[in-house]
């Protein structure tokens, strides 16, 4: 069974549906093409993952663009053969003059409600609060997204390059305000900051799940507390080669998570970027990093019960998984 804890919006666009969007908005192919500009070619660090990542940014300024790429997310997360997805995106990197981060979260909330009813799939959306954004809009977000809990926002989120804007205080007094709401807490951290870096987002934020997280295995005091305040960790596992905040599959820091005991769930994070969807990333997890296929079939109960998801659609994943481990 596959779920799909971390994976961005903006990173699964597909690039003939890049080419087609570019047309209406006027905007010049890259060079190379736009699967060329998508895809990283090589090893590198999250500001160059990110400028890939940000090729997109350019035609997803509208209501039907931002429809149209989240339903075909979600229907692509289904092809996979995925019973579940959190898709997150960044609103505030979308919005336009005439088109607010309101209407850019409606228009993706959407999209996947109409790909969930086509596919079957369970799905919900995410919110992410940029690091770079001013406190204006990442403010507006989330007023935003608790505006729409009912129409298919699960959570909120902190992404962004760790490295240029490390600080997150300024989020506290909006994560306790989605928190009170009802909203799921979830926060990139660690993937290129140090260990420390986690726990301030467990301490201060209240966050249930880490995105990435890999540095929280450097440190063995870090990596017990997590385990005893059960928070999940996100692992995208070539997402994290990719940036270099893993060498390697087989030295990745899932195995310090695993074997410490720590709740970890999957993502593909950026599949068009990073050329992986989540049921390759289950596969390499066993062929090239060296799990075993139980370890990696046992982070779908996981997955479960740190979803973003409704009780009812928890309890129809547990038994969709107990039907399948019969």
């Amino acid at each position: 069974m596959l779920l799909n804890l971390h994976t961005h919006l903006e990173g699964c666009v597909r690039p003939e549906t890049a080419a087609e969007l570019a047309q209406e908005f006027g905007v010049s192919a890259p060079e190379g093409g736009w699967e060329n500009a998508f895809l990283i070619k090589g090893i590198g660090n999250l500001t160059v993952f990110l400028s890939h990542v940000a090729a997109a940014y350019p035609i997803l300024g509208s209501a039907a663009a931002l429809r149209r790429v989240a339903f075909e997310a979600v229907e692509d997360a289904a092809a996979d053969g995925q019973s579940y997805i959190e898709l997150r995106f960044g609103p505030g990197t979308h919005a336009r003059e005439g088109f607010d981060v309101h209407q850019a979260l409606e228009a993706v909330c959407a999209g996947v409600k109409a790909a969930v009813e086509t596919t079957g799939i369970r799905a919900g959306v995410i919110a992410c609060l940029l690091r770079h954004e001013p406190q204006e809009l990442v403010e507006e977000i989330t007023r935003s997204a608790i505006a729409l809990s009912r129409s298919g926002i699960v959570g909120i989120d902190i992404a962004g390059d760790e490295l240029l804007y490390p600080s997150i205080e300024r989020f506290a007094p909006l994560y306790r305000l989605a928190k009170d709401a009802g909203l799921g807490l979830t926060a990139h951290a660690a993937e290129a900051g140090p260990a420390s870096a986690g726990r301030e987002v467990v301490e201060r934020l209240g966050v249930t799940r880490i995105g990435h997280g890999s540095h929280i295995a450097d440190d063995p005091e870090i990596l017990e507390w997590v385990r005893q305040h059960n928070v999940a960790i996100e692992v995208c596992p070539t997402s994290n080669v990719l940036t270099s905040a893993a060498a390697s599959l087989a030295t990745h820091p899932v195995h310090a998570f695993t074997s410490a005991g720590l709740s970890v769930v999957l993502g593909d994070d950026n599949p068009e970027n990073t050329g992986v969807r989540l049921q390759e990333e289950s596969m390499l997890l066993v062929r090239e990093g060296g799990l075993s296929q139980a370890t990696v079939n046992g982070f779908a109960s996981a997955s479960i019960a740190a979803a973003f998801c409704s009780d009812l659609d928890r309890s129809a994943l547990k038994a969709i998984l107990a039907s399948e481990e019969k």
